[in-house]
């Protein structure tokens, strides 16, 4: 059976001399792997449209295994993306976390939304440190974790004073404080934003401008809950880290990102 999804190449790796196995995000069927087949040579109508990131229609030949990519067409090569190197560490750290997170084999039309809409925003411009903290609150309910968020997950309270508990799984009030003696106090602004990154979609964040020291903060604490609580590790997360010790790469990005106010 032919089909023709609408999809993101996540993961591309080659088979013998000439193929490709590639990793498509569909909005209609999810994670779904294809072969394609001469995809390596330059020469081939598959080359451009199995590269990573790319956004397109893909025209896949379905059977028992392993299906394959017939055709594909550009909706947006994510041209940004490959030739900044802070987007495309970001970008790529984002596709190996959706790709280790999703199934195969089942449409998972919020997590598409959420990829698409994430590398969209960072081949515009935004800052693509800050657009990855959404992608990767959004993204715990697929690892099994679902942080309590909306209030207090001891009380059930919604007003006071707010920290982080990894113990308790989510926000505790100020007089549930007693439940953890490990928590982490949230300003707040810090309780707003994390929020916001578990529950706003991103393509209606507006304009976004976060300090370092905040996304650091919240970085942290998203960081921990991986670590921990899921026990994924990720290997594109330490091109970032390499990438955030070269202060030049540093000052360059910051005056290209868009950014919105904190406040917002």
């Amino acid at each position: 059976m032919l089909h023709k999804w609408e999809g993101i190449v996540l993961k591309v790796r080659a088979y013998g001399e000439s193929n490709k196995i590639v990793t498509l995000l569909t909005r209609e069927a999810g994670k779904v792997a294809t072969m394609a087949r001469g995809a390596k040579k330059p020469s081939s109508r598959l080359a451009s449209v199995t590269q990573p990131f790319t956004y397109g229609v893909f025209m896949v030949q379905q059977h028992t295994g392993m299906g394959t990519l017939q055709q594909g067409e550009h909706l947006n090569s994510m041209r940004h993306i490959r030739e900044d190197i802070m987007a495309t560490a970001y970008a790529s750290y984002i596709m190996e976390l959706v790709e280790r997170v999703v199934e195969e084999g089942k449409a998972e039309p919020f997590a598409f939304d959420v990829l698409l809409q994430a590398l969209q925003a960072i081949e515009e411009g935004y800052d693509p440190e800050a657009i990855t903290l959404f992608v990767e609150w959004k993204m715990l309910p697929y690892t099994g974790v679902q942080p309590v968020l909306h209030a207090c997950a001891a009380c059930g309270s919604v007003d006071g004073e707010f920290a982080y508990s990894f113990t308790q799984g989510g926000f505790l009030c100020h007089r549930c404080y007693h439940h953890d003696p490990y928590i982490i106090r949230l300003t707040p602004t810090q309780l707003k934003l994390i929020r916001m990154f578990y529950t706003v979609p991103i393509d209606q964040i507006g304009k976004l401008e976060l300090k370092k020291e905040t996304k650091y903060f919240i970085k942290k604490i998203i960081t921990t809950i991986y670590e921990e609580q899921t026990g994924i590790r990720f290997k594109t997360k330490k091109f970032i880290e390499q990438l955030e010790r070269t202060p030049e790469l540093q000052l360059r990005t910051s005056a290209d990102q868009k950014k919105m106010p904190e406040d917002h």
